[in-house]
């Protein structure tokens, strides 16, 4: 994220360098643009109130998500996938500050080696916070790099949605916290990815390649739903699922705007790519729907809207013009495809968390090797992409997401056998047949008389 270089990457170096805004070891182009006559490394009051707001918006896509997974699910599973996504917001922040951010954000600067804070995982500087006190540059970043923290896992959800245990899942998220998104978002931003020249706006490749890889790990050692895929699963409330998208779309202006750090010339940018993406993703996939299967759905729609949403993700801060509407109708096309594959391949993704954040994230980084612009964006610093007379950034794009498959998939696998081997993953059948409303946490959504007709807690009418 470009706001992680607005943000001093702090370490046990940083009180002797104040005066310069290190990371990496480099001077933040985004303060050197924002200074002007303002004091040396200080975010303006608007800066300030830009970020906060766009902390709150991340936060808000959690129960965005929570409500469109919930409404794609059957309605004996809805409160389980809700408690899935909201528990999200509640363990990883206590992780993320007690030492998941240092070790994912805090290196050593140019020319220090070390194994920590070195290219590969980040030092223990910051760890419970420490010397973060009086520094709202650092703790803003703190906060609004812990929603992506959060939303990181719960993005996998939707893929084990029906059959996985939540005591199991209330294991899973801080370990796979820990011991993959830390080590990745660290690549991303402060090591060797960001050292070979890879770029990730706000997370194609550290967020939405990394779920949707470890939920394509996760759900081969669950297995596949009882009587899918002969059994018909649709969404139980799609109005529900409209009401989450919305939720989602409107957050992500925050999530993609918000990476810019600042109240800039990038945000807005940020901002529109980030509207004309997901508009034509939208379009995109309604008209193949229309055309292959004889409809326009509503469910089409709302899996247009976030497919493009997270193919623009990684470019959203680097690309100009008409690009973005590239972006999105590309990935709008290729991830109505690539949900088809689940079938055929035989690996039950309940919710297309695979189909569309994996592919539509792989789809933004690939492109961001053709359409990145540095014309687009004043005083940027990266590499052009081969539209406009690059080439290299192409490459270091997927090596680095090729990276992030392998890790992610490789780690989480071994994580997942870890849980299945002790506490185990998978509910059992009668469980899974009950439903996991009642079986994980004793709850209804829906209560109903014992014909099947809704109970009205109010005096009967004449």
């Amino acid at each position: 994220m470009w706001f992680r270089k607005y943000v001093c990457a702090v370490n046990g170096a940083r009180q002797s360098r104040r005066q310069e805004s290190f990371v990496h070891g480099t001077i933040c182009p985004l303060v050197r643009g924002l200074r002007n006559d303002r004091e040396e490394n200080q975010m303006s009051p608007g800066d300030f109130a830009w970020m906060l707001m766009s902390t709150a918006l991340v936060v808000f896509m959690v129960p965005g998500l929570a409500l469109f997974y919930g409404g794609m699910v059957r309605s004996k599973n809805v409160l389980n996938m809700l408690n899935m996504n909201i528990y999200c917001l509640g363990i990883v922040p206590v992780v993320w500050v007690l030492f998941s951010y240092s070790l994912g954000n805090s290196s050593n600067g140019e020319g220090e080696g070390g194994w920590f804070g070195g290219e590969l995982i980040g030092n223990f500087n910051n760890i419970g916070l420490k010397g973060l006190n009086q520094d709202p540059e650092s703790l803003i970043s703190v906060a609004f790099l812990m929603t992506f923290a959060a939303i990181t896992p719960a993005l996998i959800s939707g893929a084990v949605a029906d059959r996985m245990k939540f005591s199991a899942w209330a294991v899973f998220v801080p370990i796979w916290l820990v011991l993959v998104y830390t080590p990745v978002t660290y690549w991303v931003y402060s090591g060797w990815h960001e050292e070979m020249g890879a770029i990730d706006f706000a997370g194609g490749t550290a967020i939405h390649i990394n779920a949707a890889v470890a939920a394509l790990a996760l759900i081969l050692v669950l297995g596949k739903r009882k009587g899918w895929p002969q059994e018909g699963m649709p969404p139980h409330n799609l109005p529900m699922v409209m009401i989450g998208t919305g939720i989602l779309w409107f957050g992500w202006f925050g999530f993609n705007a918000g990476s810019a750090g600042a109240a800039n010339g990038q945000a807005v940018q940020a901002l529109m790519n980030t509207f004309i993406a997901t508009s034509a993703g939208m379009l995109a996939w309604l008209f193949v729907e229309r055309v292959r299967d004889g409809h326009a759905t509503t469910l089409g729609a709302a899996s247009g809207i976030v497919a493009a949403l997270v193919a623009i993700t990684p470019a959203a801060g680097y690309v100009g013009g008409l690009s973005a509407l590239a972006f999105g109708a590309v990935a709008g096309v290729l991830c109505y495809f690539a949900i088809q594959l689940k079938t055929k391949l035989g690996y039950d993704d309940s919710l297309d968390v695979v189909g569309v954040h994996g592919i539509g994230g792989i789809v933004g980084g690939v492109m961001l090797g053709l359409f990145a612009d540095r014309s687009a964006i004043a005083g940027a610093e990266y590499q052009n992409g081969v539209f406009f007379g690059g080439g290299e950034l192409l490459i270091d794009q997927i090596v680095a997401i090729g990276s992030v498959v392998l890790f992610s998939f490789i780690l989480t696998t071994i994580i997942a056998v870890a849980i299945d081997k002790t506490l185990g993953l998978r509910v059992d059948e009668q469980a899974e047949y009950d439903g996991l409303d009642r079986s994980e946490h004793a709850e209804t959504a829906y209560h109903e008389g014992i014909l099947g007709r809704s109970v009205v807690s109010s005096s009967s009418t004449q």
